[in-house]
Parts: C-alpha cells; sequence; structure tokens
C-alpha cells in the first residue's frame, strides 16, 4: 500500500516549521534591538557625557515598563492584532532614537524619552511573546528558543553596530540609523501570517470583571501595593527634579531606598495569593483582565516559581548594566565596546543559545536549567578576574573617561571575561525560556507570559539599579566576584520547579 500524495498547494510540515522559524527569527530580532539599546547605547553615551555610574545604575530603573508590562498585556491579548502592535511599537521607538539623535543633553527629557521607549519596547514583547506561543507547540521549543535567542542577539549585535558608528561618525548618526532599522522592523512585521485559532473557551467581558473585582477589593488592593512597590524607586530621582525637599533628604536612606518598595511588593504578592485562592476567586478566571492571575497564583507551588523566576538569572543581571561603563572605565574605546563586547560576544551569545536549545531538547527543561544554570554562572567570575587585573583609567576634569592605549595583556583578559559571559549566558538564557514557555498556559499565552516575564525583568531592573551603587562603592572586582554567589540561591527552589513542570505536562497530553 503506498501512501498517500499530498493534496497540491499544500505545505510539507518541515515546510511549515521554517516558516515558523523565519518569523520567530524576525520577531525577535525587532525584540531583541529595543534591548540592545537600552543597555548597550544608553550606558556608554551617557557614561561619556560624564554622567556618573549612580545615576546611569538609577536610569535602569526605567526598565520598570518591561516588569509591569502586565497591566497592557490583557488589552493586548483581548485585540490580539499582534502585528498591529509590534509594527506600532517599533515605529514609536524610531520617534525616540529621532529625538536622541538632536543631542539634547542630559535633561529631564531623558526620563520621559527612554521612559516612552522602555514602554514601547515592552509592548512590542508582549505582542512578540504572546504570538510566538500561541504558533509553536511544544515539541518546538527548544530550537525555536534557539532562534529565539539567536535573532534576539541579532538585534542587540545591531546596537553594537550602532555603537560603532557612533564611534566613527558620531552619535547623531548612530540614533539615526537606529531611527531607520525601527522603521524596517515595523514595515516588514506586518507582513507576518494572522495568528491561529485560540484554544480554549473565550476571555469572558470586561464589564462583568469588573462586576466581580468590585466584590472582592482585595484584588485591588493587591496590585496597588504591588504597584507601588515597583515605582517607589522612581520617587527619589522624581523628588529631586521636581524639588520636593522632604522626600530627597530621606530618599538616600536604607529604609526608603529598600525596605519600603520591598515591603510592598511582599505584602501586595501575600495578598494577590490569598486573593487568588478565595471562595469567589475560580469566577473571575476567565476574565481578560486577572483571569490569567488566578490562573497562575492558584496553582500549587506557584510562590515558589515566581521565587525561582526572580532569582535564576540574578547573578548575570546584577553584573550586566555595569559591565558597559566597566568597559569605558578600563579605556576602551567605543570601536572595540561595539566590536568585541557587543558584536563578537553576540555571536558567542548566539553559539550559547543554539546549544542550550539543542541541550533541553535532548536532555529535558528540568535538567537544561541546572546544568546550564552552573555555567551560566561562570561568567561572573571571569569578569571578577578581569577588573582585577585591569587598571581603572581616571576621568579627565570634565568628567569624561578617554579611551587609553592598553596593554594587550589587559585587552586579552578583558576580551577572554566578555567571550565566556556571552556564551554561558546563552546557554542559560535557552533552558530559561523555554521554561517560561513550558508553564503557560496556551490559552491565555499572551497574558500569562508577559507576568512571568514581568517578573523576571522586575529583578533585572532594580539589579541594575543595585548595580550602579555597588560597583561605584565596592570597585568592580569585589562587585562583579559578589554576583557570581547572588546565581545560587534559586537552586533550593529546583524541587518545585520539576513539580511544576511535570503538573503542566500532564495536563497537555
Amino acid at each position: 500500500m503506498t501512501d498517500q500524495p499530498k493534496p497540491a498547494g499544500e505545505p510539507s510540515p518541515t515546510s511549515v516549521y521554517r516558516r515558523k522559524l523565519f518569523w520567530v527569527a524576525l520577531l525577535y530580532f525587532s525584540e531583541g534591538l529595543p534591548l540592545g539599546v537600552f543597555y548597550d547605547i544608553f550606558p556608554v553615551y551617557f557614561r561619556q557625557q560624564g554622567v556618573n555610574l549612580a545615576d546611569i545604575g538609577l536610569l535602569s530603573l526605567l526598565g520598570l515598563a518591561w516588569t509591569v508590562k502586565f497591566l497592557w498585556a490583557p488589552a493586548v491579548d483581548w485585540v490580539r492584532r499582534h502585528r498591529g502592535w509590534v509594527a506600532g511599537a517599533n515605529f514609536g521607538m524610531a520617534a525616540v532614537m529621532g529625538l536622541f539623535a538632536s543631542e539634547l543633553g542630559f535633561g529631564p527629557w531623558v526620563w520621559v524619552a527612554i521612559g516612552a521607549f522602555t514602554m514601547l519596547s515592552a509592548t512590542n514583547d508582549i505582542a512578540t511573546d504572546g504570538y510566538t506561543i500561541e504558533l509553536l507547540t511544544r515539541k518546538e521549543y527548544g530550537l525555536a528558543n534557539g532562534f529565539r535567542i539567536g535573532f534576539y542577539r541579532v538585534g542587540m549585535l545591531t546596537a553594537g553596530a550602532l555603537l560603532m558608528v557612533s564611534g566613527w561618525f558620531g552619535w547623531s548618526m548612530a540614533y539615526l540609523l537606529g531611527a531607520a532599522v525601527f522603521v524596517g522592523n515595523g514595515l516588514i512585521v506586518l507582513f507576518a501570517p494572522r495568528e491561529p485559532v485560540r484554544p480554549g473557551t473565550p476571555p469572558g467581558s470586561v464589564a462583568t470583571e469588573l462586576r466581580l473585582l468590585r466584590q472582592q477589593p482585595l484584588w485591588a488592593l493587591a496590585l496597588a501595593l504591588v504597584l507601588a512597590g515597583l515605582l517607589w524607586p522612581v520617587l527619589g530621582p522624581l523628588a529631586r527634579t521636581a524639588g520636593w525637599e522632604a522626600v530627597v533628604a530621606v530618599s538616600g536612606t536604607w529604609w526608603f531606598r529598600g525596605a519600603i518598595p520591598v515591603g510592598l511588593m511582599f505584602m501586595g504578592a501575600g495578598l494577590m495569593v490569598t486573593a487568588a485562592h478565595g471562595p469567589r476567586a475560580a469566577l473571575m478566571r476567565n476574565g481578560p483582565v486577572f483571569g490569567a492571575w488566578v490562573e497562575l497564583l492558584s496553582r500549587p507551588g506557584m510562590v515558589a516559581i515566581i521565587l525561582f523566576i526572580l532569582l535564576f538569572k540574578l547573578g548575570d543581571a546584577a553584573m550586566g548594566f555595569m559591565v558597559k561603563p566597566f568597559w569605558v572605565d578600563s579605556g576602551f574605546s567605543n570601536q572595540q565596546i561595539g566590536l568585541v563586547s557587543v558584536n563578537l560576544g553576540l555571536g558567542l551569545s548566539i553559539a550559547g543559545g543554539l546549544v542550550g536549545g539543542w541541550y533541553v531538547d535532548r536532555a529535558g527543561i528540568f535538567k537544561g536549567l541546572w546544568v546550564l544554570g552552573l555555567w551560566q554562572a561562570l561568567s561572573n567570575l571571569g569578569y571578577a578576574a578581569a577588573a582585577w587585573v585591569v587598571p581603572r583609567v581616571l576621568p579627565g576634569a570634565d568628567g569624561i573617561v578617554q579611551p587609553a592605549d592598553l596593554p594587550l595583556v589587559h585587552q586579552a583578559a578583558v576580551y577572554a571575561a566578555s567571550a565566556l559571559e556571552s556564551f554561558t549566558g546563552g546557554l542559560g538564557t535557552g533552558a530559561f525560556l523555554a521554561f517560561l514557555m513550558a508553564i503557560t498556559s496556551r490559552a491565555k499565552a499572551t497574558t500569562e507570559y508577559a507576568i512571568l516575564s514581568s517578573i523576571f525583568a522586575f529583578s533585572r531592573a532594580v539589579a541594575g539599579w543595585a548595580g550602579g551603587i555597588g560597583a561605584q562603592e565596592m570597585g568592580y572586582a569585589a562587585y562583579f566576584f559578589l554576583t557570581f554567589w547572588l546565581s545560587f540561591p534559586a537552586y533550593v527552589l529546583l524541587g518545585k520547579v520539576r513539580a511544576m513542570l511535570e503538573q503542566q505536562e500532564r495536563q497537555e497530553v
């Protein structure tokens, strides 16, 4: 008996999968470029303008937009039309890059511009992640995540190329070219295929959910506390800009900067978990806004999973925002930073992501997390050793650090640390993204993934803010060594991670 021929014009499964990978690659290039601009271009640009490390670290708090994106993720989830959201976000980011091309200096407008940039980038992330999860099956996660990481890094690599352009032709030209790339991204993504039909029950109405919410005010109180904690660190710089002397006077104290925001967030998180297990919470499970929260928080062991998400890449995040200032303070030029730290480094990250995806496909997500997580932690030791060996170049009278003629041994030490950090960071990210996708319900993919990735983005933003203070007070070498040990608290929670993965796999069978 011979196989039945396929109907004419029907694509083969291999062809369909290749098309999926093409759009995954393109969309994650669009998602990676804004992060590259934020983490690779802005820190170098502002450091060269004489902005101190603490203020650069403080700018990383504007990355909280990636943390609070769950607030408008339900709107994207409800409207869908992911292509339109991605295109609009890219056009908006192009406008911000055009504004920076005018070189207006470092003033209050910078906070507004970068805040708008990160909010647009977060919206782009929401639409891209939701679209990708709906497009792929669980068996396609491993290799597809390799492509996600790879082309996400290509987007960041493009930011490195822009950094090199700034060294040759000036910052205005670099920002204008960046704006052109964002416009191109927005135009191309409009040709992506429509979303597949969504499985599960359609979401309920907003009006019904608001009526249920009024009957359960604990949800509103919990969300208000979490948001207050997330946004609290912005109060200090806002007070300095607005001249609120009473707030400025206490903004540097440990309890204002640490105890209050952490306490608010933990109180809010505790109330959310309580509300999700309340007697009437199940009625909200199908709601378009809070339904995903109820679905996630009502799962057994979810609190431990949230802690794991916060902690798994904490060591990596705590070091990340200080790497580029370290290169500047060590005397490297824009061209060297762009070529080695960004471009060659991202090439190694792509290789690490593909190797990590391949390993996860064969060894499983759980084993991939703990094995590749160990390799990820090694990069911090590499940078700690490099910072110990390479002397810091002192800034001039204007506060600006100029490139120096570095000995080859110092260049080699930093280049080796960068290569190790890039490759092992890709390994860990491959397993981590597969884990987040695996515990996400496909029926609420956009909102649930936005919530989970927001939790991760919170640790990245706060770690970047704390990193500016830590590097300034401790010095680069001691601080980088400290971040190595921040990689391991997450391992205490691996038992809960295994249980959650097994539970989700049973539900999908």
